[in-house]
């Protein structure tokens, strides 16, 4: 064979080999882009995204979208290069979404854990927006603790060392100025029983070694006599909660709340109406922008990044609380300018 059949084979071979590794051979990383949107006032499948039953809802109109990141896993050499191509999508070390000590199903578990507590917090939020009555309750006891196997998850807090419990800062304030050893009451509620008082014996706090540890994380709970039920397959995480309270308030509140424009937003809730910064803003505002959206409820602690990455034509709108970002559909509504990035 002649020299250059010989080259010409080998460059063949090459070829092929590069071909295969580009096509086969995975990559550790994972293509970060704009996910899908859905309106937290429609439906989704044939089902209202936010059911309210046992009380009076009113008509609501426009949109109120949740946006939301795809992470695209498993991908070749050349799938990488070509989401890195695309313009729309960034790649990010796979170990950052799949930790390599936690299984796949152990991260789906973990995102639709935090998806249902932001769904909790959201309502939570809302109903105090609304001055509806909540209900501090133990969200988690720590294993080992004093608290461990007396009190419960979702055991209502009510007083402790005879102060009575409104909001998670009440329990701090009231075993602030306690000491390891130090014997406390507690006065809570499982269920629908009768209230209960115990007394605990402190053990040393994990980050403060002289303050006292009664090991339950508290948070705050709705305490009505209706039901909310949010429910949106396929989507974790928790930082749809902005969006799912601004449904509740629309639903239990006259009139069209965001002026039936379309509005859609994104950022983490806590029960007490703070909204929190989140990741992936810029894809989320892509994807906000190709559904239709005119207005972006943007976090406080995004808004930097925002402002540089907002498509024209989609407008900024700063929030903070649950109470910023009622206030300022409101104002959208009126026609008139809310407050921007």
């Amino acid at each position: 064979m002649s020299r250059r059949s010989w080259t010409l084979l080998t460059s063949a071979f090459l070829v092929m080999v590069f071909g295969l590794v580009g096509a086969f051979v995975p990559v550790p990383y994972v293509a970060l882009g704009p996910g899908p949107t859905h309106d937290t006032l429609g439906t989704y499948e044939g089902r209202e995204v936010v059911r309210i039953e046992g009380t009076e809802t009113f008509p609501t109109g426009g949109h109120l979208n949740m946006t939301t990141v795809s992470v695209t896993d498993r991908l070749s050499v050349f799938n990488a290069l070509g989401f890195w191509m695309s313009g729309n999508h960034a790649l990010a070390p796979r170990e950052l979404y799949f930790p390599p000590d936690k299984t796949e199903e152990q991260v789906e578990r973990t995102n639709t854990r935090a998806f249902r507590s932001s769904q909790t917090a959201a309502e939570t939020a809302a109903l105090r927006q609304l001055d509806y009555p909540t209900k501090l309750v133990a969200g988690k006891v720590l294993s080992g603790s004093p608290a461990d196997g007396v009190i419960a998850p979702g055991d209502e807090l009510i007083s402790a060392r005879g102060e009575s419990l409104s909001d998670p800062d009440s329990l701090v304030r009231a075993l602030s100025d306690t000491e390891p050893g130090q014997t406390v009451t507690v006065e809570f509620r499982h269920e629908d029983e009768p209230p209960r008082r115990t007394e605990f014996e402190l053990a040393d706090h994990p980050d403060k070694p002289e303050r006292g540890f009664l090991g339950v994380q508290p948070t705050l709970r709705p305490d009505v006599d209706f039901d909310i039920d949010i429910r949106l397959p396929d989507v974790g995480g928790p930082s749809a909660g902005l969006m799912f309270s601004l449904a509740v308030v629309d639903k239990l509140t006259p009139g069209e709340l965001n002026g039936g424009k379309f509005v859609a937003g994104t950022g983490e809730i806590s029960p007490t109406g703070q909204v929190g910064r989140i990741g992936g803003i810029g894809f989320k505002m892509i994807r906000a922008h190709q559904a239709g959206a005119r207005y972006f409820l943007t976090p406080a602690g995004n808004c930097a990044t925002a402002e540089s990455q907002a498509p024209e034509g989609l407008r900024l709108v700063k929030v903070s609380t649950l109470r910023d970002a009622v206030e300022a559909l409101e104002a959208i509504a009126a026609g008139e300018t809310p407050p921007g990035c």
